[in-house]
């Protein structure tokens, strides 16, 4: 197992940044990911990154479907490739229907159908083996539908890809997306995972590789893992209780939170309908306390540094490829390192 580092939702300075990613290559850690919602994007920081850096991969997890067409978005990856001398990593998501319709005023309908296509596109595009033409049931190329002119072409990029085919990584909670995930990506950046219930929450991934005639191997697993370092267990809990209790309570009309049919899957339903029901009536607090001690044990690291690296023996014995910190302890990037 190799040990990656997630750069934060925030927009950090970048004399903040920088000092870190250093020491992670530094020590040898794999991987640097970026991460965007509503707020900075995941391209900008990786470019600069790309000139900082000599050894450590750069990845997106996740560049948002919604907020880029397909040929930005291969245009963005073999640029990120070339500037990192092959070392990008493309990882996409679909999102969340708040943030697509409400942010970047895409529909989120068909969200499966349209990152089928939306990945074979891009593909296609980074191959740069042809003009690129695609008829599907949500994107067409070239472009005939209303307001066009009729009178495009296909076309084929005018950049020789340093590499035609780059990793691409999907994020993927629900099983749906996750069997997409394994069908058609290399790599897979879970929602939510733990080793202890590791064989319900990929087997949809291995669905889905079966049925694009591929192995267990073929797919990467590579999950993002929150960290709350602390005096005690109890105190790093208190510190992740806000955040799980949002993404698993969550809810809207008509949308599925995954991250709560994961909490499910996990044995927690119980607990997952109090969240729910105590963030519909304003109770956060009461939101944050129902989070159970097992869940958050299973799906983050939290407590003294002896107990988070003690912790990490558990994932290095599991399918995932690289564990993804999200984290700014240089001490905790050390040992984990070291652990691995």
């Amino acid at each position: 197992m190799r040990l990656g580092l997630a750069l934060g939702y925030g927009g950090e300075p970048i004399e903040d940044v920088l000092p870190l990613v250093a020491h992670a290559e530094r020590i040898g850690v794999d991987s640097v990911w970026s991460v965007e919602e509503y707020g900075p994007d995941a391209v900008s920081v990786l470019g600069y990154l790309a000139a900082a850096t000599r050894r450590v991969k750069l990845g997106t997890a996740v560049m948002q479907i919604p907020a880029r067409t397909p040929a930005a978005t291969a245009m963005t990856a073999m640029t990120l490739d070339v500037l990192s001398n092959g070392r990008f990593h493309l990882g996409l998501g679909l999102s969340v229907p708040w943030i697509a319709e409400g942010w970047h005023g895409q529909p989120y309908a068909r969200p499966l159908q349209r990152a089928r296509e939306y990945v074979e596109i891009v593909r296609k595009a980074v191959a740069r083996d042809e003009r690129v033409r695609h008829d599907g049931e949500i994107y067409q190329l070239p472009y005939r539908g209303p307001g066009s002119t009729g009178r495009a072409r296909p076309v084929r990029s005018e950049m020789e890809p340093l590499r035609p085919r780059i990793p691409l990584y999907l994020g993927a909670i629900g099983p749906r997306s996750v069997a997409l995930a394994g069908e058609i990506a290399d790599g897979w950046l879970p929602g939510m995972y733990a080793p202890e219930h590791e064989k319900a929450l990929t087997r949809p991934l291995d669905e889905g590789t079966e049925r694009g005639g591929r192995g267990p191997g073929d797919v990467k697993i590579a999950p993002i893992v929150y960290v709350a370092r602390a005096a005690t267990a109890a105190e790093g809990r208190d510190d992740l209780r806000p955040l799980f209790a949002h993404l698993i309570g969550a809810a809207g009309a008509g949308v599925r939170n995954t991250y709560f049919d994961v909490a499910c899957q996990m044995g927690c339903e119980g607990a997952a309908h109090d969240i729910r029901g105590h963030l519909a009536e304003g109770r956060r607090d009461a939101a944050a306390a129902a989070i159970p001690d097992t869940l958050l044990d299973q799906v983050a690291l939290a407590g003294p540094l002896p107990a988070i690296v003690d912790r990490i023996s558990a994932w290095k014995d599991s399918r995932v490829d690289t564990l993804i910190l999200l984290s700014r302890d240089t001490e905790l990037l050390e040992a984990a390192q070291a652990a691995l």
